[in-house]
């Protein structure tokens, strides 16, 4: 019986929950033109969202499928790097920095370096999410850029207009 005790006592509570955010590696890049599911969470461009954006858009694409609509992620959380290159392309077929900064903040402001941003696809997807969006807290943050979602008031709140573009 002592042994039984000293086993017993030795054993662990079980599995604790906890709340740390695991940082995945890679540049979160999702090739052009392609998307991937809100549950690949072993992506680094969904894994490293700020947890409460996932929360919303995996609360609101339950919701959104009950209604026959897939939300499809294009593009979440960006490396600096990723961010950067963007900017450099979208210079490149701009042939302008100013005209580039409308649709591709540097990487300093870009609410997808951060985890803050996401754009989602496709067309019925955004616009599912741009009428059901506030209910999440979700806001289509740009008037030029109707697949960039993020949190930008309480759930239930009212959206704020989309600024103009991202410049």
């Amino acid at each position: 019986m002592l042994l039984l005790v000293m086993v017993t006592g030795c054993t662990p509570a079980g599995p604790q929950s906890t709340s740390v955010q695991v940082k995945v590696t890679g540049d979160g890049s999702i090739p052009k033109n392609e998307s991937i599911s809100l549950d690949d969470g072993e992506h680094a461009a969904i894994a490293n969202l700020d947890p409460a954006l996932l929360t919303a858009v995996r609360k609101a694409a339950a919701d959104a499928k009950l209604a026959g609509v897939e939300l499809r992620v294009t593009s979440g959380w960006r490396s600096a790097e990723h961010q950067q290159r963007l900017l450099d392309e979208a210079v490149e077929l701009y042939r302008s920095e100013e005209e580039a900064r409308r649709w591709v903040h540097p990487p300093d402001k870009s609410a997808h370096v951060t985890g803050k941003a996401i754009d989602i696809g496709p067309t019925n997807a955004d616009d599912w999410l741009i009428q059901h969006g506030a209910d999440y807290g979700l806001c289509q943050a740009y008037a030029n850029e109707m697949w960039h979602f993020e949190l930008l008031t309480t759930p239930g709140g009212q959206c704020p207009p989309p600024q103009s573009n991202a410049g």
